[in-house]
C-alpha cells in the first residue's frame, strides 16, 4: 500500500469531522471519494496534505508516518478545488508552471503542457484564460515534479460538460499511461463509476471501501448513499 489511513478522527470544537477511518490506497489506483458537502473529504485531504495536524490515528504514506517526515510531500501532486486567479496577473501559463519546479527543467515543464493539451498556450497571461483552462494549468502546476499519487479536491466544480469530459479524459491517461496513483473527490456519481476502479463512501465515518463495480451494482449501498445525502443537504438547510 502505497497510502495507510488507520484510524483517523479529527474533532473541531466538539465536533466530529472524521471518525475512525481507516483504508488503503495501493499503487496505480484510481481512487473516487464521494459522500455529501460536509462529509469530511476536505478535511480528510487537509490531513493528508499535512495542513491539518490536530488529529487521532496514523497517515502513512510509502511506509511513513508523516508526523515523523514530510518526504513525502514531493511526491504528492495536489489539484484544489478551484483555482483564483487575478485577470491581471501578469505571469505567463509557462511562468507559473515554472515556479513550481523543484528542478529548472525547461523540457519538463513542455511536457506536462503536452499531458494537459494547454501547450499551445504556454506563452498566454494566466488570467486570460477560461476557467476549464486554468485548471488545467492547475494539473501541469502538479505534474511538473512527477509525482507518483495525485490528490483533486472535487476539482471540476463551476466547469461546463465539455470541460469536464476534457479533465476526465487528462485524469483517465495519467492513471493508465502515465501510472499515476489518483485520489479525487466528487459528487458526480456517474464520472466516479466511468473512472474510478475504487471507491470509498464518506459521511464522517467511512461506509464503504472497495471496488467500484461492488458500490454501483450494490441497490441497498446506492439507497444507503442518497438517504445520507439527502439527509445532509436538509440538515444544511
Amino acid at each position: 500500500m502505497i497510502v495507510e489511513i488507520e484510524k483517523l478522527s479529527v474533532e473541531y470544537t466538539g465536533i466530529k469531522a472524521l471518525d475512525d477511518i481507516s483504508f488503503g490506497i495501493a499503487e496505480g489506483d484510481f481512487l473516487g471519494i464521494i459522500g455529501p458537502n460536509g462529509a469530511g473529504k476536505s478535511t480528510l485531504f487537509r490531513c493528508m496534505l499535512g495542513l491539518h495536524t490536530q488529529y487521532d490515528g496514523t497517515i502513512r504514506f510509502f511506509g511513513q508516518n508523516i508526523k515523523d517526515s514530510k518526504k513525502h510531500l514531493s511526491q504528492i501532486g495536489f489539484v484544489p478545488q478551484k483555482p483564483v486567479i487575478d485577470k491581471n496577473f501578469p505571469a505567463t501559463v509557462r511562468e507559473i508552471i515554472s515556479m513550481s519546479q523543484n528542478s529548472n527543467d525547461s523540457k519538463k515543464v513542455e511536457e506536462v503542457l503536452q499531458k494537459v493539451w494547454m501547450h499551445e498556450l504556454a506563452d498566454r497571461r494566466i488570467g486570460d484564460l477560461s476557467i476549464g483552462q486554468q485548471q488545467r494549468i492547475f494539473i501541469a502546476k502538479a505534474l511538473v515534479n512527477s509525482p507518483r499519487i495525485l490528490i483533486l479536491d472535487e476539482p471540476v466544480i463551476g466547469l461546463d460538460v465539455y470541460n469536464q469530459d476534457l479533465f476526465f479524459q487528462i485524469l483517465s491517461e495519467l492513471n493508465t499511461k502515465e501510472k499515476i496513483s489518483i485520489i479525487w473527490s466528487s459528487h458526480d456519481l456517474d464520472a466516479v463509476e466511468r473512472l474510478a476502479n475504487k471507491v470509498a463512501c464518506l459521511n464522517k465515518t467511512l461506509f464503504f471501501h472497495g471496488i467500484s463495480q461492488e458500490f454501483f451494482s450494490d441497490d441497498e449501498m446506492l439507497k444507503k448513499y442518497s438517504e445520507t445525502s439527502m439527509q445532509m443537504h436538509m440538515h444544511h438547510h
